[in-house]
């Protein structure tokens, strides 16, 4: 397992209280009006012990401050891809920009 599964796994773990096993990677890009809202790889694990979620999809950035961060995103309506997991992430990180 690389480090950075590794990594990942840990946030799951730390976010969710979840194990997990690596299933894929999904190379995706996102975007919108032909602009690139996003591009990277989202990785799909499966999860235990949630009472309703069964996957979780997992990545790491850089913010705007050079420092690695990670999001994990259960697998939870709306939730049911690679794509909405990063779009619903996407859309989280726009509105908490909103507020502040």
């Amino acid at each position: 397992m690389s480090g950075y599964i590794a990594d990942l796994q840990r946030e799951i773990q730390r976010v969710h209280g979840l194990e997990s096993v690596h299933v894929r990677t999904v190379p995706l890009t996102d975007q919108f009006e032909g602009k690139i809202l996003w591009q990277g790889e989202v990785e799909t694990f499966d999860v235990a012990g949630h009472p309703t979620a069964r996957r979780c999809f997992a990545w790491a950035y850089e913010g705007d401050d050079g420092q690695k961060y990670y999001m994990a995103v259960l697998q939870l309506p709306p939730v049911d891809s690679e794509r909405s997991a990063v779009r619903s992430a996407l859309t989280h990180a726009k509105n908490e920009q909103k507020v502040t």
